[in-house]
């Protein structure tokens, strides 16, 4: 068959399945605009130009699948086309162990943003940061890179390097990090007993294991009779919806409603109560929260607000509330696609909007990399102006090392605890759990006042 055939039944192929889901759509009460079949005949006519007329020979196949990325990036940063190894790819991102380098990345204002380290991987401990624009890997720029194909970059074999170039408020210029990839075991909860009888427990991903850890967590701290929970979620990026509920189960009182979906479709719009009827979950409860939570931290934090559970403490969180279906394609490929939103038991969008604290408490020192917005250019254009005005190396206050990698320890680092392996808790160096802690200290004072008696948390399997 010449080329010019197969590219005619490629598109008749392809201008005929879309017919068929505009049909389908019909059928569900959805009403197609008649300029849709004109668009269509107008795409199959530039596809034909472009296959005759470029200059070097293209592909159909790569030709269409350019244009399928293409419309689905125009939508949002979450929706994309997925290849086959992307979707084997993404199947194993949610069982708590994957390659890589340790980042839950976005795209915010047009960049590739991170949203959060993971703690104890390859990034947190060279010093990436939450809300850090990602600007080049390895000397590739990102500026019209999608989500997907960022990932696939970054992810790699054991041991070998990866070089992102970061934009980060207060560098002069743009920096290189030289990062090495790990197998990246994801525990997902850390626990521990403050002094004077407070719980704590950070939860630093929503993986497979996350609700059952954290009622362990919950469990062992019980025995020894905790007064008070702050119960962290800062830098969490999330991960699984149903980790999300089954955490906020732990807090609440059967019926309740933690979080539900809205969508075009009627079997996008979900609704999701607590089922167990858990006992003694009244003790007072903090939840911190800051630029890096988000997805399921947020679910949790808007369900403790909303219910009046626990007060959200820290600073506003990242804004990612929306639910991505993973719909499999022929030959093991997979269309990601946008199909619902996340809303609080009260109402309250999450995505764009994020949560904001009760009590705002910012890190004393500077914990996220933010462009504030005016009316001049956008912060894309001032990022890229600040790339191209720049030659990647650094920002002038920190040297090269011997073994000719970006020194990444810094003061601020250090107060941050991202450029060390951290302990569970560091009381000295976190303000916001100093402050979490005064919170509940002032409870516990109210309620003697009150002349209500202060209880702890009794021994008892959840």
């Amino acid at each position: 068959m010449s080329r010019k055939y197969s590219l005619v039944a490629l598109s008749g192929a392809f201008f005929a399945g879309l017919v068929v889901m505009a049909l389908v759509a019909r059928s569900n009460n959805v009403m197609a605009d008649v300029k849709t079949y004109d668009n269509l005949e107008t795409f199959a006519n530039i596809l034909s130009l472009v296959e005759q007329n470029y200059v070097e020979t293209v592909e159909p196949t790569k030709l269409v699948e350019g244009a399928i990325k293409g419309m689905l990036r125009s939508l949002d940063a979450h929706s994309s086309y997925m290849t086959p190894t992307m979707y084997k790819e993404m199947q194993v991102e949610t069982e708590g162990e994957f390659g890589g380098i340790g980042i839950e990345i976005t795209i915010r204002d047009d960049l590739l943003t991170v949203v959060a380290p993971i703690e104890d991987t390859p990034a947190w401990e060279a010093g990436i940061q939450a809300g850090d624009r990602i600007v080049q890997v390895d000397g590739e720029s990102t500026f019209d890179m999608s989500l997907m194909d960022a990932v696939r970059k970054m992810r790699g074999k054991k041991g070998t390097e990866v070089v992102i170039t970061i934009v980060r408020e207060g560098f002069d210029r743009p920096k290189d990090f030289t990062i090495k990839r790990a197998v990246i075991h994801v525990t997902s909860v850390k626990y521990e007993m403050l002094p004077d009888g407070w719980a704590y427990a950070k939860v630093r991903s929503f993986s497979k294991d996350t609700a059952n850890d954290l009622e362990s967590a919950i469990n062992t701290m019980r025995a020894q009779g905790f007064k008070g929970f702050v119960l962290d979620l800062r830098n969490d990026p999330g991960g699984l919806l149903n980790q999300a509920v089954a955490v906020s189960e732990l807090f609440l009182d059967k019926g309740e409603m933690i979080v539900y979906t809205r969508g075009r479709m009627p079997n996008q719009n979900m609704e999701f109560t607590a089922e167990r009827n858990i006992s003694d979950n009244d003790y007072p409860m903090v939840v911190l929260v800051n630029k890096g939570s988000a997805s399921a931290s947020e679910i949790v934090a808007g369900a403790m607000q909303d219910l009046k559970r626990a007060l959200v403490v820290g600073t506003q969180t990242f804004g990612k509330g929306s639910v991505q279906t993973i719909i499999p394609l022929r030959e093991n490929a997979g269309l990601r696609l946008t199909t619902a939103k996340y809303y609080t038991p009260l109402g309250r969008q999450i995505h764009n909007v994020g949560i904001a604290p009760d009590i705002v408490i910012e890190q004393r020192a500077p914990e996220l990399a933010t462009e504030k917005k005016d009316n001049g250019p956008s912060v894309k254009d001032k990022i890229k102006a600040k790339v191209n005005g720049g030659n990647g190396d650094g920002d002038g206050e920190e040297k090269k090392q011997g073994n000719g990698k970006e020194s990444t320890k810094t003061g601020d680092d250090e107060a941050n605890g991202s450029a060390k392996k951290p302990s569970a808790v560091d009381l000295e160096k976190d303000y916001q759990l100093q402050r979490a802690i005064g919170v509940l200290q002032s409870w516990e004072m109210i309620n003697k006042i009150r002349g209500k008696k202060v209880t702890t948390a009794k021994t008892r399997k959840l």
